[in-house]
Formats: structure tokens, sequence, C-alpha cells
């Protein structure tokens, strides 16, 4: 369509909204292009990892079991010794009988400083068992204490009465001072066997045979027989009161 005016013919001027829409169109189109082509953002899935540091890795020994401790050991040549002098204070020769028993041969040995009394089969039945899960086996006949000296303990009184040596009896009014951890006296002497030396283990007993504990002589029996009321003639050594006592603890 054209407009005559004064002789001059002149183009129609577009519309200002069209104009508009038209450069909007334009953008849109040219930034829809730009994100085609963009890449898409990194993920951590598709985020390329990057290498880490060399580290010094400490190699492993290989996999094995530690070796079990033993159960019980036998006793040193020495620790057999003072041992057995402290032994034989009590029964004399009669160890020999303790360990060659001809129903079942026993044994000593040693397990946390404490010796115990046990026999031979029930020992190997008892080396499956660890040292640190191992309690008591056997009877305990006493312990080592840290200067290596050896004390009995009256866990072994039983053995001991069998193959006493020397013995003491105490009368009805001596039991209760004896298990309360007194001395045996003069006053409370029942009887006493026969030669006993000084300064030797005996085992206590009361009128009727039973052990009560052992001790040591204050006195030989010819001493004995001089001494007054209230002298000492045992001294005082385990009792079975302990058990007892151990419980009120």
């Amino acid at each position: 369509m054209c407009t005559h005016v004064m002789g001059t013919t002149h183009q129609p001027r577009p519309c200002r909204s069209l104009i508009t829409a038209t450069a909007t169109a334009t953008t849109n189109c040219a930034t829809s292009k730009r994100d085609h082509q963009r890449p898409p953002p990194a993920t951590a899935a598709t985020r390329p990892s990057r290498p880490l540091p060399p580290t010094y890795h400490r190699p492993r020994p290989p996999a094995t079991n530690p070796p079990r401790r033993s159960t019980m050991r036998p006793l040193t040549e020495d620790e057999t010794k003072t041992f057995f002098e402290k032994l034989a204070k009590y029964i004399g020769k009669n160890i020999t009988q303790l360990i060659d028993r001809p129903d079942d041969p026993h044994c000593f040995r040693l397990h946390k400083d404490r010796v115990y009394y046990v026999s031979e089969s029930l020992m190997r039945r008892a080396v499956c068992i660890g040292r640190d899960e191992l309690i008591a086996l056997g009877a305990c006949f006493g312990k080592f204490t840290k200067s290596g000296q050896f004390r009995l303990a009256i866990t072994a009184l039983d053995h001991l009465a069998q193959y006493a040596k020397y013995k003491v009896w105490v009368k009805p009014n001596g039991e209760m001072p004896f298990l309360y951890g007194n001395h045996v006296l003069k006053a409370h002497l029942g009887r006493i066997s026969d030669d006993t030396p000084e300064h030797t283990g005996v085992v206590v007993f009361n009128m009727s045979d039973i052990p009560l504990g052992f001790g040591v002589t204050a006195k030989s029996t010819s001493e004995t027989r001089k001494m007054d009321p209230t002298a000492i003639v045992a001294y005082h050594q385990a009792d079975v009161g302990e058990y007892i006592r151990s419980i009120e603890e």
C-alpha cells in the first residue's frame, strides 16, 4: 500500500509492539542455541575423580593365631627345693607318698605363683584351657611370696593331716580360740606326739581327731610338760575358720 503525500512515496512504519516481540524472539533463540551448545554441569557421578596423593601403607603381618600360653608349668629346681623343705616340716619323708600314689599318680604344678597338687590324668585334660581362663586345678598347697618364700595354705590341710609326722590335740575349750587365729596354749593342750622337736610343723586336731589347722611348735614335747598354763605350745599358722572369715570379709 502506498501513500502519496506531496508527490513523495513513504513506507509505513512498523508497530512498536511488533518490534519488541521480534527482538524478544531473537534473544530467546540465541539463548536457546547457546544452552544447547553448553555442556551439562558436572555431577558427583560424572565428575572425574582426582588421583589421591600416594600414602605409605605398613605391611600387615600374616594372619596367624597367637600361641596359647601353657596352663601350668612344673616347678623349677629352686622352687621345688623351697617347697619340699616347707612341706617336709609337716610330713617328713611322706612327700613321696603324695606323688607315687598307686591309684593315680599325682604331681605339683605352678600356676600364678600358686602350687597345685593335681592328678596327671586331670592335668592332661586341662591342657586345652588357656592360662588366663584357668582359675584353679586340683588342691592348692600354698603360694610363693614376692620374696621367694613359700607359704602353706589351709586348703592343703587334708593332705597334711593324712601324712602328718607330728600332731597336737586341743581340748574342747581350746577349739574356738584356735579357730579364731589364736595360738595353742598349754591350758588348751590335750595331747602331743611323743618326741616332737622344737620349731617343727604340727597338725592341730580336736579330741575327736578332726583336723582344725596346723602350726609350729614353740617347745619340744619334754619341755612342754614343764610349761605354765598360759605359755604357748604351738604357734598358729592356718585354721579352717579362714573359710568363714574370708566370706565375711
